[in-house]
């Protein structure tokens, strides 16, 4: 058994969920953290740069509600992105007074390498584990990026 494995005597499940918890998020934050650094961003920015990529154009009401900013902090934020020449702001079509947010440039090469490096590694990770277990960690992360979710919605609101 892993050392980093819950030891049902000695560990309670809440404590096996936060420590679990912690080490991942510490690991996907210092990551992003990582990339942004390549891109002269935050890991927030980064991030939000992702959602809008994936996403699609979105207005900045929109972006805070995804990243549970303050409608301050989403200025600031597409200010540097814009700055940046990452984003840029452009009027919606149907309502002329809402501007709407878009990804402009796609990464730079220096991103993508890291994140090809990311997808090979995953691959490797996710190659040993049985369909069955997969099908339990896809549900964990799944319930784990809801509460996530739920949980700075709630902080954002006070």
């Amino acid at each position: 058994m892993s050392t980093h494995a819950r030891h049902r005597d000695t560990e309670d499940v809440e404590a096996y969920g936060a420590r679990l918890g912690m080490e991942f998020s510490d690991a996907v934050v210092l990551f992003h953290e990582a990339i942004g650094s390549l891109m002269g961003l935050s890991a927030a920015d980064h991030k939000a740069l992702g959602i809008i990529r994936r996403e699609g154009p979105m207005a900045a009401g929109e972006l805070a509600q995804r990243t549970a900013l303050t409608a301050g902090a989403v200025t600031g934020l597409v200010d540097r992105l814009e700055e940046a020449g990452l984003v840029r702001r452009t009027r919606d079509p149907v309502d002329r007074r809402r501007q709407v947010i878009e990804a402009r440039a796609s990464a730079p090469p220096e991103v993508r390498r890291a994140f090809e490096g990311l997808q090979r590694a995953m691959a490797g990770v996710t190659a040993q584990f049985a369909d069955e277990e997969l099908g339990v960690i896809d549900r964990w992360v799944r319930e784990t990026t809801r509460v996530m979710r739920q949980q700075a919605a709630a902080i954002a609101q006070g």
